[in-house]
């Protein structure tokens, strides 16, 4: 059995793509600081897959106790790097500490995965790393524009000092760009838990909806789109989750030393704010309350993915629909106010 560190393992996409990788045989090691998550989602994994998965609470940008991970754990051969600060707007404000993580941090597995033979890398990007891209939907080889926030920044240098890292040292790695996570495990066992206020738009939905927020805000309503709110490609975690398995197998199969692939993962398909918020009431049967407010610093207008490519080599599909992103989504936030 082949073991696999996951970074931020106890974060939202990381925990359930654990869970994915344990229902496909691979043995699983978390390191997540809990600066940005809770064990919660532990407790959560062990209820799906009968499983305890052993978390250090390590500060990934301190090299020396991230080696120890190393140390202990001599059959490693694979990193899913999920840690990084991801809220767009507070990168605005504080970019140094969104710099300082998000580079260190990676900077300091990569040297490591080479140090200890862990050559399949697979790196959480995003699709801010095509800033405002001039023609929808984005394929993998769509020129890279300038990002529009800090927080794009660091993913467009991280897949640059990936891809350069790949060149140079005995690594096989890959570059996931994906879109709008939400939604929840069908079990509800694991979702999405917000630290402070939520960044993201179907949290922000969902605790309006249950009374933990007094309203909402939709950032911006003079957008060049259908109602005039930004567009997003909304996916379902699992499915994104998935994704990260099929492309760790992936590279274990073709097992190419100085290679890295990059692929899109997004349904293929633009939702605008307002059309994802009344998805939301048609399922949930919930009005919600929320009202236009100015743009934010660091939206882009419209993207979403062609995902031909992932599809093609990966075999990966979508399973989960928009309504049974807004469901899991909403049941989840349900089962946090039991």
């Amino acid at each position: 059995m082949q073991t696999i560190l996951v970074t931020g393992g106890c974060g939202y996409i990381g925990a359930h793509t654990i869970v994915d990788l344990i229902q496909n045989g691979f043995d699983v090691i978390s390191v997540d600081n809990l600066s940005r998550a809770s064990t919660h989602s532990l407790a959560g994994i062990e209820q799906i897959t009968g499983k305890k998965i052993k978390n250090y609470a390590i500060d990934l940008t301190n090299k020396e106790a991230t080696e120890q991970i190393f140390i202990a754990h001599p059959t490693i051969t694979g990193i899913i790097h999920f840690a990084a600060y991801k809220a767009v707007g507070e990168s605005v404000e504080r970019p140094l500490e969104y710099y300082e993580n998000n580079l260190f941090s990676l900077i300091h597995l990569l040297q490591l995965a080479v140090k200890y033979n862990a050559k399949h890398f697979i790196f959480s990007s995003s699709c801010t790393v095509y800033g405002n891209p001039d023609t929808i939907p984005v394929t993998e080889l769509t020129a890279l524009k300038t990002a529009a926030s800090p927080y794009g920044a660091t993913k467009q240098m991280g897949e640059t000092i990936v891809q350069d890292s790949t060149v140079a040292h005995p690594l096989s790695s890959i570059l996931l760009r994906y879109f709008n996570p939400v939604g929840a495990h069908p079990s509800i066992a694991i979702g999405e838990l917000p630290i402070g206020r939520p960044q993201n738009l179907v949290p922000a939905i969902t605790q309006t909806a249950i009374g933990k927020l007094p309203k909402m805000l939709v950032y911006g309503s003079d957008y060049d789109t259908r109602d005039g709110s930004c567009i997003r490609d909304f996916i379902h975690v699992c499915d994104i989750a998935h994704a990260h398995t099929l492309a760790l197998q992936y590279s274990i199969k073709n097992d190419k030393t100085n290679h890295c692939d990059i692929f899109n993962l997004g349904t293929g398909n633009g939702i605008t704010v307002l059309e994802a918020i009344k998805a939301f009431e048609k399922v949930a049967g919930v009005k919600l309350n929320y009202e236009i407010g100015p743009r934010r610093v660091g939206d882009i207008v419209a993207i979403y993915a062609n995902n031909d490519y992932a599809v093609k080599e990966l075999g990966w599909t979508c399973k989960y629909d928009l309504d049974e992103m807004m469901r899991t989504a909403w049941e989840w936030e349900k089962s946090l106010a039991k």
